[in-house]
C-alpha cells in the first residue's frame, strides 16, 4: 500500500551528479511546500514489495531554494542507500512533509564564532548554513556578526563535494573561513592542500583562528567516532559540553547505513 499523501509527497529528482561510485547528489522536487530551518533533516523513503524504507538525511540547500538538495553516500549492505543509488533523474521517492531536527545555527549562546567540523557527507548542513547566510548577507539582512569557520574531512579531494562553492564563498565576504583535509594524500597525487584527519588538525585551526570556549561554538557532523574523538579534544581543550553540537551520520547496527542526520 503506497503511504498516505496525508503524511508524505511524492518527490521527484531533478539533477543528479555523481562524485564517485559511492558518493552523489541530487536535487528534488519535493512534491509540495516543504518547511525547514538550515541544518534540519529531511526522512527520504522507497516503497518495495516488502516494506517502505525511510531514512534521515541532512537538507544541503537553503530555505529560499526551490528544490532540495542531498549529497549521499552509498552503504552497500545499508536497507536505503542501494536503492536510493538506483534511482535516476525523474525517479520518485517519498518525502515526509517538513524538515525535523535541532542541528542548526546556535544564536542564543553569545558565541559570535561558530566551528563546523564535518566528514565527507557530515558536510551538508554547513552548506545550508552558509548559503541561508549568503543569501541574507547580499539582501542586507545580515551584518556579518556570525562567523563560519569550516573544517572539513574526507580521505580524497573528489569526496569533498562543496570545496569551491565554500571556496568562492570565502572570497566574497568576511564572515566564512573553509579548510579541507584529506588522510590519504598518497592515493590523490595533485593535492596541494592540507593533510590529516580532522581530529589532527583541529587545534591547529582552532588557534590560526583564535576560536576559544569562550568565542566559539562548535559543531560536529558525520562519522561518529570522529565526534568522539573531537569531542574529546575539544573538552581537554576547555569546551563545556553545552558548547559542543553534535549530529552522528551512521546508526551502527549489524550493518551501519549512512544517515543524513541522528534525529
Amino acid at each position: 500500500m503506497p503511504p498516505s499523501t496525508d503524511k508524505f509527497y511524492s518527490a521527484r529528482i531533478l539533477e543528479r551528479h555523481d562524485l564517485s561510485d559511492d558518493l552523489w547528489i541530487i536535487h528534488v522536487d519535493p512534491g509540495g511546500e516543504y518547511r525547514y530551518r538550515p541544518g534540519q533533516y529531511a526522512t527520504l523513503g522507497v516503497v518495495t514489495p516488502e516494506k517502505h524504507y525511510e531514512r534521515a538525511y541532512s537538507i544541503v540547500s537553503a530555505p529560499h531554494e526551490k528544490l532540495l538538495e542531498f549529497f549521499i553516500e552509498l552503504v552497500p549492505h545499508g536497507e536505503l542507500t542501494p536503492l536510493l543509488h538506483q534511482q535516476q533523474v525523474g525517479d520518485s521517492m517519498t518525502l515526509r512533509k517538513s524538515g525535523k531536527g535541532r542541528f542548526t545555527l546556535d544564536v542564543s549562546s553569545g558565541r559570535s564564532n561558530h566551528f563546523l567540523i564535518g566528514t565527507v557527507t557530515g558536510v551538508s548542513p554547513y552548506v545550508s548554513y552558509a548559503r541561508s547566510l549568503y543569501d541574507d548577507w547580499k539582501a542586507g539582512r545580515f551584518d556579518g556578526a556570525r562567523k563560519l569557520y569550516v573544517l572539513e574531512g574526507a580521505s580524497r579531494s573528489w569526496e569533498l563535494g562543496y570545496s569551491g562553492e565554500f571556496e568562492q564563498m570565502e572570497k566574497e565576504v568576511p564572515w566564512l573561513k573553509y579548510i579541507p583535509t584529506i588522510s590519504r594524500p598518497w592515493e590523490d597525487k595533485d593535492w596541494k592542500g592540507e593533510t590529516g584527519r580532522v581530529d589532527d588538525v583541529i587545534r591547529k585551526y582552532a588557534s590560526i583562528w583564535n576560536l576559544t570556549p569562550e568565542n566559539t561554538k562548535v559543531y560536529l557532523c558525520g562519522h561518529p567516532g570522529m565526534i568522539e574523538n573531537v569531542t574529546g579534544i575539544a573538552r581537554r581543550a576547555g569546551w563545556p559540553q553545552d558548547a559542543i553540537q553534535s549530529e552522528a551520520f551512521f546508526v551502527i547496527r549489524d550493518e551501519a547505513e549512512v544517515t543524513g542526520a541522528a534525529g
